[in-house]
């Protein structure tokens, strides 16, 4: 298939329609608006489903029902939106409910503005309901890459019974790029055995649940989810490393902010300055493996990470270099982003200036 432009957000929707979701419940916010806008066009195309909720609440209450019962099912929605659904994301992570989240970012706390931002990692990675669970995090950088991982996100959610979370932000979903829509590679998917979708008279009712009154049964549940999260960690992990050999700098970014890094490396480079970054795209399951490997190349001096917030995935990366090295945080946040320039000169700075 020849390459076509598309909008961000509408190239999310028609990436996951052919990844064969035929459910979708939402709710408007910008800067996301445009998928459930496509997908009210579309589902009804296709026999599929296209309600929008009374909220964000309610829209991630349907994502329950109709993955309880097997559907390939989607919500989206931008970052005080995806607050709202965080109740219902935490009893579908505990039931183990395959179903794919999207969230295109934007500025916070409260009600923030409408520019991009990348302050949802801690929510995002680190849990933001209640309990000890993850979900699987998938970090695009272009729009290509964003309909690459929805179309894989799907998959990845069926294989492992859990909910998967494309993190974008506003410039993502509004940027338009040319695409290619690429089958992905099938996986082995599991039998939907647990589904609801009736006995037929032939076996004992499926029961969807997350509620645990017997404390032991709740932990041997939790010890459950950790060994297939294990699994995970295990066999999803995916990271672009770009320009390591020789650095004497290793850049962390994510998102459409490592795309305003590499031109950095590449300005820097232009005053002798060997700069390289580590960009995962899996922010849960991360790439620490990769930034342990980066602090124990002699040239490397420091790390630092850039972000779109005030500094919430360097965390991680100090955890995975783990003193080897030492790590900066550079970040612009509330919808603002960095630029090459900025970014070059903060590290010139920790460098002890230009050559």
């Amino acid at each position: 298939m020849a390459k076509e432009l598309w909008k961000g957000n509408e190239a999310v929707a028609e990436a996951a329609i052919k990844a064969g979701c035929r459910f979708f419940f939402g709710y408007p916010i910008t800067p996301q608006n445009e998928i459930p806008e496509y997908m009210a066009m579309k589902m009804p195309q296709i026999d599929g489903c296209f309600l929008q909720a009374e909220s964000e609440v309610a829209a991630i209450n349907m994502v329950y029902g109709a993955a309880g019962a097997g559907a390939r099912v989607m919500t989206s929605s931008s970052s005080p939106g995806i607050s709202l659904k965080q109740e219902g994301i935490t009893y579908i992570a505990g039931a183990e409910l395959p179903c794919v989240i999207v969230n295109m970012v934007r500025g916070g706390p409260g009600l923030g503005g409408i520019q991009p931002a990348q302050s949802d990692y801690f929510q995002s990675c680190k849990g933001g309901g209640h309990g000890d669970y993850r979900l699987v995090v998938l970090a695009p950088a272009s729009v290509q890459e964003a309909v690459d991982l929805t179309q894989e996100a799907f998959d990845i959610a069926d294989q492992y019974r859990n909910p998967v979370l494309i993190l974008g932000d506003g410039m993502i979903g509004q940027m338009m790029e040319p695409v290619e829509f690429t089958e992905v590679k099938k996986r082995k998917l599991p039998e939907k055995t647990w589904a609801t979708v009736g006995t037929k008279g032939k076996r004992k009712t499926n029961v969807i649940n997350s509620l645990f009154i017997d404390p032991a049964d709740c932990e041997r549940h939790n010890f459950h989810l950790f060994e297939k999260y294990a699994e995970i960690e295990k066999n999803e992990i995916k990271v672009e490393e770009y320009n390591l050999e020789g650095a004497e700098i290793v850049f962390a970014a994510y998102g459409t902010t490592a795309r305003i890094v590499k031109n950095a490396i590449n300005s820097l480079a232009k005053e002798g300055i060997k700069a390289g970054l580590i960009r995962p795209i899996t922010l849960w399951p991360f790439p620490a493996k990769a930034f342990e490997k980066a602090a124990e190349q002699a040239g490397v001096k420091a790390f630092m990470s850039v972000e779109m917030s005030m500094g919430q995935m360097v965390e991680d990366v100090k955890l995975s270099v783990n003193g080897k090295k030492p790590v900066y945080f550079y970040g612009r946040t509330g919808g603002m982003f960095p630029t090459p320039k900025a970014i070059a000169e903060e590290a010139k700075k920790i460098l002890g200036g230009a050559k």
